[in-house]
């Protein structure tokens, strides 16, 4: 029998304020995902003053749920100097670390292992496109493995397959990582990668609002409103 599993929730990608606090006002959002790109973006200002800045709120918004704020280098020094500085911002801000360099190379994943184990800062490993490279993330003990399910079906593969091997494998394995499945391209992504096996889908506000609005049931409730109006004296009716 196949062994269900809970959905941890869709992380918001963004770094506006409003936006976040819009959406965590639902209930809806399990966390945010974000980078210094999207927050110049979103109106954070630049330098790393201006950074840490948006990131405390965002912190302060949405805690005890996650943060996720993605290092800017990949000098081994500096990743781990970033890492540590991000995390003192605030006790719930992950730090996000791409799976390797620009060239390749393993120093990531040692540095992932090293964050993990002797510092004892939560790590988000980024720009995964298959299911070996988050084994290897999760068995270096990465808190979160995420897939670019986007990209990997830019790339003429099939993101749903990924993210199945990638959930036998860790369940196999029995690794406590948490799957997040990013690059979302369109509202079907998101429920199709959480049935495939997702903790986790982040997912920008544009894509919560898609998901929410149906033009059939803006018909429905219309066609609801004008039949209660029948109901009510023509003196009483308020005016649609």
């Amino acid at each position: 029998m196949t062994r269900t599993r809970p959905l941890t929730g869709i992380f918001l990608d963004t770094g506006d304020l409003e936006e976040i606090r819009k959406y965590h006002a639902l209930g809806i959002i399990r966390g945010v995902t974000t980078n210094p790109t999207i927050l110049v973006k979103d109106g954070a200002g630049e330098g790393w003053e201006a950074i840490e800045k948006r990131i405390r709120q965002i912190a302060s918004i949405v805690e005890p749920l996650p943060v996720s704020m993605e290092v800017t280098t990949n000098d081994p020094q500096g990743v781990l100097e970033q890492a540590q500085r991000f995390s003192a911002w605030a006790r719930n801000v992950n730090v996000k670390v791409p799976i390797h360099g620009p060239r390749g190379g393993t120093e990531n994943l040692r540095l992932v292992h090293e964050l993990e184990s002797r510092r004892n800062i939560r790590i988000n490993v980024t720009a995964m496109m298959s299911a070996q490279q988050g084994l290897l993330a999760a068995s270096a003990g990465a808190s979160f493995v995420s897939l670019f399910g986007g990209r990997i079906n830019d790339m003429g593969h099939d993101a749903k397959a990924e993210i199945r091997r990638l959930r036998a494998l860790l369940d196999a394995f029995e690794l406590p990582s948490k799957i997040i499945v990013g690059s979302t391209r369109e509202v079907l992504n998101i429920v199709e990668w959480f049935e495939a096996g997702a903790d986790i889908v982040t997912a920008a506000p544009k894509f919560l609002e898609a998901m929410l609005v149906h033009p059939y049931s803006k018909e429905t409730v219309e066609q609801f409103l004008r039949d209660g109006q029948r109901l009510v004296p023509r003196e009483e009716r308020i005016p649609a």
